[in-house]
C-alpha cells in the first residue's frame, strides 16, 4: 500500500492562531514587505510535521545511495539561496507518477516517478531548484497568511474527510500541506529562481527545457497519484519552454563551461524501480491484490481506487461514500473494541464472525464530525500474523444505501493462491552507454524493453521511434516486469 489518494488526504490543517494584529515581514527573495503570520519557527516546525507524515505515508525510496545523491544537490542549490540557514532536506519518495512538491521550511520531495525522465544531474538541480524557490519566497507562508486573514479554512470541506482524520486511523494533518495550490506568477517565480540557483552552482541551465518537454509529455497520461499533478497549477509547458529558451538565449558569452552530469545521473537511477511496485499492492480493475502479504480484497466496480503505503482507498462515484483498508493493532476482537472505544463512536452492532475461515470481527457504528452525522462499518480479518481494518462509510443518510455494499466488500476479504499475481515483479530502470549512434528503433532492437515504444521515446527524451541517440549518450531501457 503505497501513498494518499488524491483528494482523500486529511483536510484540516494546524496552523497557527493569529492574536492581535498582524504582523509584517521582509521577503527574503523581494526584499519587499508583505503580511505574515506565521514565523520562520513555525513554518519549520510545520514542514517538520509534514515531513514525518510524507515519510511515513508515502514512503522512502529505499536506496541509501540514491537520497544521499539527491541529499547534495538539493544542498548545493540551498546553500547559493537566500535562506541557507533552514534545515533544508531533499528527498524520493515512492510514488510511480512523475512529481516534486516543497513543504514549508525546506523539507523537498521528488517522486520516483520523475526521475526517469531526466537525463542528467542539471535537470535534476533545476527541478529541486524550482521547488526550493517556492520556499525562499515564503509561497506557502504567504498563501496561509492570507487563509486566515481572510478567516478561510483550507480543508476540502468534505462531510467524510474529517471523519476519516478522526476515525480512519490513516490521514494526518500535516499531508495537507501537499495541496496547497500556488499561483501562476509563483509558479513563474520558482522556475526563474530554479534557474539561477542552478546556475550558480555551474550547472548547464540549458536543461531546463528538456524537463519540461517531458514532463508536458507524460502530463495527459499520469494516470492517477497521491500528490496533486506537477503541471496542474503551473503555467502551460509551451510558456515554460519558451522562457527556458529565455533565460538560457541570455546567458553571458563569459558564463563559460557548464556541468550537466550525465554519468553519475545515470548511475544513480539504474535499478530504480518503474512505474507500479506490484509487491506494494495492485489492482486487476476493482479486485486487489497484495503478493507480499498474500491477500486479496473486491471493491466496488466502478469505484476510484488508490493504493498506498499505509492504506488502500475507494471512493464512490457520487463521492459520497469511502471504503479504506489500513492495518489495525491486536487481534480482530482487540481492534474492534479499540475502535469502539473512540470519543465519538457510537456502537449500532458489534459482531464476531469468521471471513472466508479467518477469525474477524464487524462493527456498525455511528459517529458526529464536524460537518455532520456519519455512519458506517468496519470489519477486521486476522491474516498472516496482522489484523486488516477495512472501514466503510457514509453520511448517515445515504448509509442505507451503501451498508450491504459495505459487507460485500468485508466479506470478500481472502487469501491470495493466483500463482500470477503471487509471482510479479516490478520493472526497473537500466541505463547504457551507447557505443555508437543508433535510432530508438535499433535501440529497443538491441536492448528490448517492456514499455510501449511511445513511453520508452519519453524516457530518452527524444521524438520517436526514427530519432537518433547520440553515441557516448545513456540510453533507458525498461525491463525485468513480469505479468500481473
Amino acid at each position: 500500500m503505497r501513498g494518499y489518494m488524491k483528494r482523500m488526504a486529511a483536510a484540516a490543517i494546524a496552523v497557527v492562531s493569529v492574536a492581535g494584529i498582524a504582523g509584517c515581514a521582509t521577503n527574503p527573495v523581494t526584499g519587499q514587505r508583505q503580511i505574515s503570520l506565521i514565523s520562520q519557527s513555525q513554518e519549520i516546525q510545520m514542514g517538520q510535521q509534514g515531513s514525518a507524515e510524507v515519510e511515513q505515508s508515502l514512503g522512502l525510496v529505499e536506496n541509501n545511495a540514491l537520497q544521499q545523491y539527491v541529499q547534495r544537490v538539493g544542498g548545493s542549490i540551498a546553500a547559493v539561496s537566500e535562506r541557507p540557514e533552514l534545515p533544508w532536506k531533499f528527498r524520493v519518495v515512492n510514488d510511480p507518477q512523475p512529481n516534486a512538491f516543497a513543504l514549508p521550511g525546506g523539507f523537498i520531495y521528488v517522486t520516483r516517478g520523475l526521475l526517469p525522465l531526466m537525463h542528467n544531474e542539471a535537470e535534476l538541480a533545476t527541478v529541486l531548484g524550482h521547488e526550493a524557490g517556492h520556499v525562499t519566497a515564503k509561497h506557502s507562508v504567504t498563501q496561509m497568511s492570507r487563509a486566515q486573514l481572510a478567516q478561510l479554512g483550507l480543508g476540502l470541506g468534505s462531510i467524510l474527510v474529517p471523519a476519516l482524520q478522526k476515525f480512519g486511523g490513516a490521514a494526518g494533518v500535516g499531508m495537507q500541506l501537499l495541496f496547497l495550490k500556488y499561483g501562476r506568477d509563483d509558479e513563474r517565480q520558482a522556475d526563474d529562481l530554479g534557474f539561477k540557483y542552478a546556475l550558480a552552482n555551474r550547472y548547464d541551465v540549458r536543461q531546463m527545457e528538456d524537463v519540461f518537454q517531458a514532463l508536458g509529455r507524460t502530463q495527459e497520461a499520469a494516470g492517477q497519484s497521491p500528490l496533486p499533478t506537477w503541471e496542474s497549477t503551473h503555467p502551460g509547458t509551451a510558456e515554460r519552454i519558451e522562457a527556458a529558451r529565455a533565460r538560457a538565449a541570455a546567458l553571458p558569452a563569459t558564463t563559460g563551461a557548464l556541468n550537466a552530469g550525465e554519468a553519475e545521473y545515470a548511475a544513480r537511477i539504474e535499478g530504480l524501480v518503474y512505474g507500479e511496485n506490484p509487491r506494494e499492492g495492485f489492482f486487476r480493475n476493482s479486485l486487489f491484490l497484495h503478493p507480499d502479504s498474500k491477500f486479496q480484497l473486491q471493491f466496488p466496480q466502478g469505484w476510484k481506487t488508490q493504493n498506498t503505503t499505509r492504506a488502500v482507498f475507494s471512493g464512490s462515484p457520487q463521492q459520497d461514500a469511502i471504503l479504506q483498508m489500513t492495518i489495525a493493532a491486536g487481534s480482530p476482537t482487540q481492534a474492534a473494541q479499540q475502535f469502539a472505544s473512540q470519543q465519538g463512536i457510537t456502537v449500532m452492532q458489534s459482531a464476531q464472525q469468521n471471513v472466508n475461515g479467518l477469525p474477524a470481527a464487524v462493527v456498525t457504528f455511528e459517529a458526529v464530525s464536524e460537518q455532520g452525522a456519519i455512519r458506517g462499518l468496519v470489519g477486521f480479518v486476522a491474516h498472516g500474523g496482522s489484523t486488516y481494518q477495512i472501514l466503510g462509510y457514509s453520511a448517515a443518510q445515504q448509509f442505507g444505501s451503501y451498508q450491504r455494499l459495505f459487507a460485500n466488500v468485508v466479506a470478500s476479504f481472502n487469501r491470495l493462491t493466483d500463482q500470477s499475481a503471487l509471482n510479479a515483479q516490478p520493472n526497473r530502470i537500466k541505463t547504457i552507454r551507447l557505443d555508437r549512434a543508433m535510432t530508438l528503433t535499433a535501440f529497443n532492437q538491441r536492448y528490448p524493453s517492456t514499455i510501449p515504444m511511445a513511453e520508452l521515446a519519453i524516457i530518452n527524451q527524444v521524438e520517436g521511434a526514427s530519432s537518433t541517440m547520440p553515441a557516448g549518450s545513456y540510453g533507458r531501457r525498461v525491463s525485468g516486469g513480469t505479468a500481473k
